[in-house]
């Protein structure tokens, strides 16, 4: 089983077509293939390239960027998952808001309603 490190290592370094494993073409996601390349001025491009051609099969869009991409040690930390205050999920659930929604109403609730806020969605216990 192939994970999307495998992908962009070869991509990137080692040049290895891992597609040869029947496997390999369910294991890929280009998503996150895409959004690794994403990071470095060099091969964002690419990535914006398949974004652009969705429709095209795994093993083109893996073969595209393995042949497109000159061969390069890249390494980048992914960002990290934004943690959820818990006044955020106090304002999704009480408005039943997206979280994107509820970050912008986050920014105008008074600390009093908040507290309301806070008050209605105890649930009780531990």
């Amino acid at each position: 089983m192939a994970t999307p490190f495998d992908f962009l290592n070869a991509i990137n370094f080692t040049k290895e077509d891992i597609f040869q494993d029947p496997q390999s073409s369910k294991d890929y996601k280009s998503f996150l293939v895409n959004r690794g390349l994403s990071y470095f001025p060099d091969t964002v491009m690419y990535a914006n390239e398949m974004n652009r051609y969705p429709d095209l099969s795994n093993q083109q869009q893996f073969s595209f960027l393995l042949y497109s991409i000159s061969k390069k040690k890249r390494f980048s930390k992914w960002a990290p998952k934004e943690s959820v205050s818990e006044d955020l999920e106090n304002v999704c659930a009480f408005y039943g808001y997206s979280k994107r929604v509820a970050k912008s109403v986050l920014n105008i609730l008074t600390e009093e309603q908040l507290n309301y806020i806070r008050e209605k969605q105890n649930k009780g216990g531990k």
